[in-house]
């Protein structure tokens, strides 16, 4: 497929028509017409434009489709997840975690990740999974990994999950105030500033931040994307030196920095 043809396809997906995109854009229909039948092909600022107004992403108006690959939302099955997550659990004693899984998996129940049919709790067992496979078996951390969004996304009250104290406290860090473009600054600096003081909430954060960082392509619009890179940046890189301040959490430390690094660059190039 064609630049043209990415260019009509995304259009007609927005009912949108060649006047209106000619207006949006600034130039005459018969542009838009000649860009569509590949008579003409849009320069640089055009094309950013146009991906702009169609939300995607810069490569797929420019990317010949034939050699685009096929992609998954989800790699493992979640409910394989859940029965490692509770093997796991009941192996080592791990008395939170066992009734943390099935809480969460109550309190998502009807949810999906943005933008796709996958279940969120697809994400929460995901970073519970994440924690272990970095020889990460601390109960309250595995615990609230798996809480982590069911008082900010479930409406669950953070003294009514079933888990002890310091997990709450750790889902209570975890959990942020809804922000608008008023006090996002302000939320934000305060959230990540009780973070930075706990290590272990500063473990979960990055490991939930490596997550979304690699659902956020079909999960968020281009301007969230970009958002998220500019407070990842901020704010992440303090979260990382709180986790390797802690000797125990020094290996996980580099492998969180690696990707969560390694995924900002390769956005950046491709958007």
């Amino acid at each position: 497929m064609s630049i043209g043809t990415n260019i009509k396809q995304f259009r007609e997906e927005r009912g949108l028509t060649q006047e209106m995109v000619a207006e949006k854009m600034g130039v005459t229909f018969q542009a838009v017409s000649s860009w569509e039948r590949d008579e003409y092909k849009p320069d640089l600022d055009k094309a950013v434009k146009l991906a702009e107004l169609f939300d995607v992403s810069l490569s797929a108006i420019v990317e010949e489709k034939h050699r685009a690959s096929k992609t998954k939302d989800t790699i493992y099955n979640w409910e394989h997840m859940k029965t490692f997550v509770k093997t796991t659990a009941g192996n080592f004693k791990m008395g939170n975690t066992l009734k943390a899984v099935d809480y969460a998996i109550k309190a998502h129940e009807g949810q999906t990740r943005k933008k796709s049919a996958v279940p969120y709790i697809y994400h929460p067992l995901n970073l519970a999974c994440h924690s272990l496979a970095m020889d990460i078996k601390e109960d309250e951390i595995i615990a609230a990994c798996l809480l982590h969004d069911v008082v900010e996304d479930c409406k669950k009250k953070l003294e009514d999950l079933p888990v002890n104290d310091e997990t709450r406290e750790l889902v209570g860090l975890l959990t942020c105030k809804k922000t608008n473009d008023e006090n996002r600054r302000q939320i934000l600096d305060e959230y990540y500033g009780n973070i930075v003081k706990n290590p272990k909430a500063a473990l979960i954060k990055c490991i939930d931040r490596c997550n979304n960082l690699t659902s956020m392509s079909w999960g968020l619009s281009r301007d969230r994307i970009y958002r998220m890179i500019a407070e990842t940046e901020e704010y992440y890189p303090a979260l990382i030196k709180a986790i390797k301040a802690t000797p125990e959490y020094n290996n996980a430390a580099w492998l969180l920095q690696y990707q969560i690094k390694s995924m900002l660059d390769i956005y950046k190039r491709l958007m």
